[in-house]
């Protein structure tokens, strides 16, 4: 898939007339978009890689997950960045439009739930976060907090693969609490709750930054862990450890596939813990691996 506006047509006529380029130079273009919470990794790799193949352009933009999957799906970009897997309605939905998806992760998240440095909590089990992001609990009084009054809520929009994790994985699909604010990307939450004594949210852990990321514990006999800690996060102790995924349009071939294989490669999985996320487990690179040899890539 390859959609060149004019301006980039003219750059690589201008490129060619004054030398061409390099044999077995990597060129192209590539479209990817989808989640808030990986644009900033994606942007990162994008940058990195480019200054590796100078002939190779990747605009790389956010959206939210919902976003860059209904635009693989209706066959509008190259790659979806998704920070939770696609349905398997919305992969029939491609196939019905003659778009073949290809998923692969590339990357790991704790997702962190964050509260304002002076809270005393630092941890909680999971049905302690559901009772607050569905307002069961509405006063941090009841949480142990006597000062710090109405608890204010934090979230994703609903365009976002976050939203629909946490949703999923923490509050069993029941309606979010009154009053609750959604906001557009995670930077905005950790923003919002360093300013709010009261506040709590959820996203991505790369953009933890000036709060306090809480441990999660599955129930009151399990020990909670921390999404700061990535042995936890690689063995799905941290209860809301996720795997983050790039869906691709197509067989993956030419620049789609050098991208790639240099996104799972040593110098793509170093930068990722340099944004504050994770690498990942051989698991996770045993399935890529599967993955490229079922469709002939290896």
């Amino acid at each position: 898939m390859k959609r060149w506006t004019t301006a980039w047509l003219l750059v690589l006529v201008l490129a060619v007339a004054v030398g061409g380029t390099a044999a077995g130079e990597v060129t192209g273009y590539l479209e990817v978009k989808g989640s808030d919470t990986m644009v900033n990794l994606g942007q990162t790799w994008a940058e990195e890689f480019m200054e590796r193949n100078p002939s190779a352009v990747i605009a790389v933009t956010g959206g939210g997950s919902g976003t860059g999957i209904a635009g693989l799906i209706n066959d509008n970009l190259d790659i979806a960045q998704s920070s939770r897997s696609m349905t398997t309605t919305e992969i029939q939905m491609a196939a019905d439009n003659g778009v073949e998806v290809f998923e692969f992760v590339v990357a790991q998240d704790g997702l962190a739930v964050a509260v304002h440095s002076d809270n005393p909590r630092d941890q909680f089990t999971v049905a302690e976060l559901k009772a607050i992001f569905t307002g069961a609990v509405t006063d941090w009084s009841e949480m142990g907090w006597a000062e710090g009054g109405p608890i204010s809520v934090y979230s994703r929009q609903s365009n976002s693969g976050t939203y629909v994790f946490f949703n999923e994985n923490i509050m069993d699909g029941d309606d979010w609490a009154d009053g609750t604010l959604f906001l557009p990307g995670s930077a905005a939450i950790n923003e919002a709750i360093s300013q709010n004594r009261s506040g709590i949210g959820y996203y991505g852990i790369g953009y933890v930054e000036g709060v306090k990321a809480v441990s999660v514990a599955r129930d009151d006999n399990s020990p909670a862990y921390s999404p700061l800690d990535k042995d936890a996060v690689d063995s799905g102790q941290y209860p809301i450890a996720r795997p983050l995924y790039f869906y691709v349009n197509g067989t993956p071939a030419d620049l789609t596939l050098t991208y790639l294989e240099w996104i799972l490669g040593e110098e793509g999985q170093q930068i990722i813990g340099e944004i504050g996320f994770y690498s990942l487990t051989q698991d996770y690179v045993d399935a890529n691996e599967a993955n490229f040899a079922a469709i002939g890539l290896r």
